[in-house]
């Protein structure tokens, strides 16, 4: 034992096997870490679904603050894509438009189609969350009423919440499982609910979560005041679809008048080949192109204001 090779032997495969240790213990947290922050953010279902692609552009990207606020939005939509999938792909979809509008109109339009790439990238998360907020404010009756039910049996709001994912479909069920997930792990009612607010923003929802977070402060039943909800909600639900009926030519008209420019500058480059390229080879040509989108652009942003009416 008192030999120096022996012992700096012994001392060497110490450290190594300590060494190993620490490593595999690192790389398993940090597995679990990056596992339970996909599972918060939204980014779960992907990798439970299939394999996720472009995997290390997705890591760089969400270390930034762009990458952060596209995952956020993509949680809010309730799609199974990464940040790094949907930007891959919108900058796909820009390359291509660019490349057609170039090749098939002049290749003036090019940067212009691909503007419009970036605008439609943006305008399909809005949509997209806009859909699945619809559809949570049509699942919020039901909702107040199975809160209201198993307040009524003496549960708690937490067990009450986690019933509710369990028996509502998506999108209300996958929320309030995001929600039930985040109270496990030890967040305050106040806060889960708040960020489920922050998500999905709706004055209906407000409404719930309001009078939610303020029982349970004061440590009160409001079975009474959930079915009151309820029947409030049901006759919003039905007046929200109504005013969307009505408004669905208004906004229908918004989306036809630029597709009728688009097609008349096709048209006219089909009928005089090259006559795009040389109006908008001249200065004068691309300010007068650069007008008419401006007015195209103006006229749509009114009409989609025009058919939007908060209810």
């Amino acid at each position: 034992m008192t030999n120096p090779a022996l012992l700096a032997i012994g001392s060497t495969l110490l450290c190594g096997v300590l060494a190993t240790a620490g490593i595999h213990a690192y790389a398993a947290g940090r597995a679990q870490r990056a596992a339970l922050v996909d599972r918060l953010s939204g980014a779960g279902p992907v990798e439970g679904i299939r394999a996720r692609r472009f995997a290390a552009f997705d890591r760089r990207l969400r270390r930034t603050a762009f990458g952060k606020r596209i995952q956020q939005r993509l949680a809010a939509t309730g799609l199974a894509l990464t940040a790094g999938e949907f930007v891959v792909y919108v900058l796909a979809g820009v390359a291509a438009l660019w490349m057609v509008a170039a090749s098939a109109l002049a290749p003036f339009f090019g940067p212009v189609a691909g503007l419009v790439a970036l605008w439609a990238g943006n305008t399909f998360l809005n949509w997209q969350r806009q859909k699945r907020i619809e559809a949570f404010i049509n699942q919020l009756p039901e909702l107040s009423r199975i809160l209201a039910n198993a307040t009524a049996a003496g549960l708690a709001l937490r067990t009450a919440l986690g019933m509710a994912a369990e028996e509502l479909e998506a999108p209300a069920g996958e929320e309030l499982a995001t929600v039930a997930n985040q109270l496990a792990l030890g967040r305050s009612i106040d806060d889960a609910l708040g960020e489920l607010a922050e998500r999905l923003p709706s004055r209906e929802l407000v409404v719930l979560v309001t009078t939610l977070v303020l029982s349970n402060r004061a440590g009160g039943t409001v079975v009474g005041s959930l079915r009151n909800l309820t029947e409030t909600l049901e006759e919003r639900k039905e007046t929200r679809r109504e005013v969307r009926t009505m408004l669905s030519e208004v906004n229908a008209t918004a989306y036809t008048i630029p597709l009728l420019g688009i097609g008349s500058m096709v048209m006219m480059n089909s009928l005089t080949p090259g006559s795009l390229s040389r109006m908008t080879g001249h200065p004068l040509g691309q300010i007068a192109v650069i007008v008419a989108i401006g007015l195209y652009a103006l006229g749509f942003i009114a009409m989609r204001r025009l058919g939007k009416i908060e209810v």
